[in-house]
């Protein structure tokens, strides 16, 4: 076949029909595959998220009753974690444009690749089975706490094996990113001629790999003891719930780095190519990336403050709290470093990343405070927490998601969207997410508990405006998939490289063929950003 033949055919085109894509090895299939389903998923959180803020709007019962509000906020929880942010970037960007970004036509195990997108749909499918099959999805909270979870009849074995299923996904991912990024990058590839998007999801496949088993153990532990009753965590039969909490929050604490964490490497590509400038610090930003995976292993115990903990301890994991900030601080530094007397690109992509920032300080800062002893006494289980919490892993993660989702566009589906369009979306998102979330970490420090269905009168007036901000920003997500979806049939072609980005991905076609690459890619001697001066 000759090479004009070759470029002519995109990914897309080489086979047709469902069967191609479900059964594809194709790592950009197997990406997109996880990219609808993920969106399938995001949808439905929304849309049970939306559920729980008209509730709120207004103290006293107005759509549902208690339990039906915590089977709600459950679902919306096991969702939006395990369904949306826990696989988000790295299955979608980081299967479509890792093999790329490093100069190689596919990922090291593709038959794997493909087995852990089945796992996802098979959880995630058990995980909406809930709905339908037993007593009604779990009440206990995304956390599954014990001894609760052992002794309430809704359906939690079905939700907890949904989870310990998605699990797997989550391990087999990273492992092949690990191999594949060890042993399939370009020769002429060092370590530090790899772009920061890699070295994020480097950092991230370490922890999906060494801490996620701890989760699947646990979840199957809460399966043999709602089953068996054994008495491993519930106290009237001998058991240790405070255990179920160091368990879980063993792995869970890590996994807020396994969402947030390609986050950053997708700010770190985003940034320097609207800039126009190299990366300030690529080593500090890479070394800061593999310091969050490995710190973030230690801090679990700020979780279990107000559990029942000795002193010492508890001034430990305090002083582990405030050290894994140090890492994501150096990241924070040096993107606006990169700004700075830069020739700056007002484009979305740009936009969601600097929202990212922005909110990320606020998730950050507020996470301090939690962080801190005293203080974490007065807000632990509070508004507060729900609010930084979303600061960090929405206001983070799902803004560096979509500013991803126009940054890589025209590179995927070989279509422009429209930017005036996308600003317009962009800020309807923005504003509706800071009105919607803002008000939290207010109704915290007033002294709100979280998990209730009720609230007291006086916390009315910002419940109210924290629910019109969901209304805000849905409204902006509708615009912006609206835009996204139009711009796929209607927009203008894309050319190969329009942002003027420097790594391997702009070399090749817009979408790439199926192995990639036409022609043997460049990689530049200076690194993957130095030469844009």
């Amino acid at each position: 076949m000759s090479t004009a033949a070759i470029q002519s055919k995109s990914f897309y085109e080489e086979k047709k029909g469902l069967k191609s894509w479900i059964f594809s090895t194709d790592h950009k299939r197997i990406g997109l595959l996880y990219f609808y389903s993920l969106g399938s998923f995001f949808l439905v959180g929304v849309i049970l998220g939306l559920l729980m803020r008209l509730e709120l709007i207004s103290p006293g019962e107005t759509i549902m009753k208690a339990k039906t509000y915590n089977q709600v906020f459950t679902l919306h929880g096991v969702i939006m974690i395990f369904l949306f942010l826990i696989p988000s970037v790295p299955a979608v960007f980081g299967n479509i444009f890792l093999p790329i970004m490093i100069g190689t036509d596919d990922v090291a195990f593709p038959k794997i690749n493909l087995l852990s997108w089945w796992l996802y749909v098979l959880g995630g499918l058990f995980a909406l089975s809930t709905l339908v099959v037993g007593d009604g999805p779990a009440d206990t909270g995304w956390t599954f706490y014990a001894p609760y979870s052992v002794k309430t009849g809704t359906n939690v074995s079905l939700a907890v094996f949904a989870a310990f299923i998605l699990g797997f996904s989550s391990i087999l991912t990273g492992l092949n990113f690990i191999v594949t990024i060890h042993r399939l990058r370009h020769p002429k590839m060092g370590w530090f001629k790899m772009p920061l998007f890699p070295w994020a999801l480097y950092a991230t496949a370490w922890i999906q790999v060494l801490a996620t088993p701890i989760i699947g153990i646990t979840l199957l532990m809460i399966i043999a003891e709602r089953v068996f009753g054994l008495g491993l965590f519930d106290p009237s039969l001998g058991g240790d719930p405070i255990l179920y909490q160091h368990l879980f929050w063993i792995y869970s604490h890590p996994a807020v780095y396994i969402m947030v964490l390609p986050a950053m490497g997708l700010i770190s590509e985003m940034i320097p190519t609207f800039a126009k400038r190299p990366i300030f610090g690529y080593k500090a930003i890479a070394y800061s990336s593999m310091a969050i995976a490995f710190i973030g292993y230690f801090v679990w115990g700020h979780h279990m403050f107000t559990s029942g903990m000795s002193g010492p301890a508890r001034v430990i994991f305090s002083i582990l709290t405030f050290l894994v900030a140090v890492p994501s601080a150096i990241k924070t530094f040096n993107w606006v470093a990169t700004l700075y007397k830069g020739s700056i690109l007002i484009k979305t992509p740009l936009l969601f990343s600097m929202a990212f920032i922005f909110q990320f300080l606020i998730g950050g800062l507020t996470g301090l405070v939690i962080g801190a002893l005293a203080t974490d006494v007065h807000l632990h289980d509070t508004y507060f927490v729900v609010g930084h919490f979303h600061y960090v892993m929405f206001g983070g993660t799902g803004f560096a998601m979509f500013g991803a989702m126009h940054y890589w566009y025209g590179k995927i589906w070989g279509k422009m969207y429209n930017e005036k369009m996308a600003q317009i979306s962009f800020g309807f998102i923005f504003v509706g997410f800071n009105f919607l979330y803002f008000p939290m970490l207010i109704l915290g420090l007033m002294g709100m508990p979280r998990r209730y269905y009720d609230y007291l009168p006086e916390f009315t007036t910002l419940n109210v405006i924290s629910t019109v901000g969901s209304w805000v920003m849905v409204l902006g997500i509708i615009m912006m998939l609206t835009n996204l979806i139009r711009s796929k049939k209607r927009g203008e072609k894309a050319p190969k490289d329009p942002w003027g980005g420097t790594t391997l991905e702009w070399q090749t076609s817009s979408p790439p063929s199926l192995h990639n690459f036409d022609t043997e890619p460049i990689v530049p001697e200076e690194g993957p950003y130095f030469h844009k001066v």
